[in-house]
């Protein structure tokens, strides 16, 4: 595999062959970036190779999903690295040095990458943007929220600096995806009126396209506004799904927030959006589609998976609530196999696991495991010790553990599990 490697940096070094035998056809995924250097809204060229060499290493870790094919595409990633001049060149490398790293856990490893972008300053507008929505990402999903907010206003901050240089408009698409992700961050934060100033304008815009789209969505979806949120799942879904150039500066993504993760994310959201709507049919469809994905991009123990049953356990909740019926080895079913993945604490560790990541994830799935004990006469003491832990372990903003739990047609709230950042919104 490592000859391989070195036969591209050899072409990447001399300007060969763009080695176009190496694209992978496969996997989506894999498709970081494209070879089109004329688009106006990247604001920079990039040697062609260097872009199959970072195609090349994404397709060797995800292909083969084990510890040593990372490891050489790291490498392979810093050989190509190590031969480029151009800076914008270097930024796409670190944007995809850190999606590999965030993809094994690594996220320290995978933040100093995206923080090598924002330091240089010399990268394209449109890369420093995307290693700014990885990182706020990133910090979303570990639970740093202060510094996602720091990140998502320097973005913002960016942009403005830039406008005001140039004495006009810059670019309206990746303004828009700033400003939608400022609106995730103060969705995640509890601050509902900031987040809903932050996406007005957003569903006319050209940059309403994957993660904009979806996070746009959610903001609705926490707002029971099913029809509009409904329609920009399905346009992320689509959008992700139809994208073939991943140089345009709607496109191009990184980390939690690539674009393998708006395509899962959106179509959980969405299942979870026909389950909350009465429509468990539709429901059942969509979040096992999703369930297939996360197993075949992560494998069958990774915590997305985990997410996702959660959130077909819960889909089976509501269904029994709203039917009347019962479902409760199903759901206590789902909802074992959900902790198994997730890989949670045990009960007598409170304190660590109100640390953990994906925490709410967690208390989520125990309270709704915990409703389902406490009804069963001799496992009701076992229930009321499991409710206790997710009570203690909950820590969203807008809305409690039981809301989450109950969704009410006569309440104006709704959670959304987000994927992309593993959080409750």
């Amino acid at each position: 595999m490592l000859g391989i490697g070195a036969k591209l940096l050899r072409a990447a070094t001399i300007g060969g062959s763009t080695l176009s035998h190496f694209r992978s056809s496969q996997l989506p995924l894999s498709r970081f970036f494209s070879n089109n250097n004329n688009n106006v809204n990247t604001g920079f060229k990039t040697n062609p190779v260097a872009l199959q060499m970072i195609n090349y290493a994404l397709s060797l870790a995800r292909t083969q999903k084990s510890d040593e094919s990372y490891a050489q595409a790291q490498l392979i990633l810093e050989q190509c690295h190590s031969t480029q001049s151009d800076e914008s060149a270097k930024g796409l490398v670190f944007l995809a040095m850190s999606t590999l790293f965030s993809e094994r856990g690594n996220f320290g490893e995978a933040i100093e990458k995206l923080q090598k972008v924002q330091d240089s300053g010399l990268s394209s507008l449109a890369v420093r943007v995307a290693a700014s929505e990885a990182l706020a990402g990133l910090y979303l999903e570990s639970y740093q929220d202060d510094s996602s907010s720091t990140a998502a206003d320097m973005c913002l901050q960016l942009l403005e600096s830039i406008r005001l240089e140039i004495g006009g408009g810059g670019s309206d698409i990746l303004e828009t995806r700033a400003k939608a992700l400022k609106g995730l961050v103060e969705l995640v934060h509890g601050n509902v009126e900031s987040a809903q100033s932050c996406f007005e304008g957003a569903q006319g815009s050209k940059g309403c396209f994957g993660n904009v789209a979806l996070s746009f969505g959610e903001f609705l979806h926490c707002m029971r506004n099913f029809q509009m949120a409904r329609e920009l799942y399905q346009k992320a879904m689509q959008d992700v799904s139809e994208s073939r150039d991943f140089t345009d500066s709607r496109s191009l993504s990184a980390c939690n927030m690539n674009l393998e993760e708006t395509l899962l994310g959106a179509t959980c959201a969405l299942g979870q959006l026909e389950a909350h709507a009465g429509n468990f049919d539709d429901a059942e469809e969509i979040l096992t589609a999703a369930l297939k994905k996360a197993e075949e991009s992560f494998g069958n123990y990774h915590p997305k998976v985990g997410i996702i049953l959660t959130c077909i356990a819960l889909m089976y909740r509501h269904k029994a609530a709203m039917e009347r019926s019962s479902s409760l080895l199903i759901q206590e079913g789902l909802y074992r196999r959900a902790i198994e993945v997730l890989k949670a604490p045990p009960l007598e560790v409170e304190s660590a696991g109100a640390t953990q990541s994906r925490r709410d994830i967690l208390a989520l799935v125990r309270g709704g495991y915990a409703e389902t004990l406490i009804v069963q006469q001799n496992r009701k003491a076992e229930g009321e010790n499991m409710k206790h832990w997710a009570e203690t372990a909950w820590t969203n903003r807008r809305l409690s553990l039981a809301e989450a739990l109950e969704p009410s047609e006569s309440s104006t709230k709704v959670a959304v599990i987000d994927t992309r950042i593993s959080r409750v919104l």
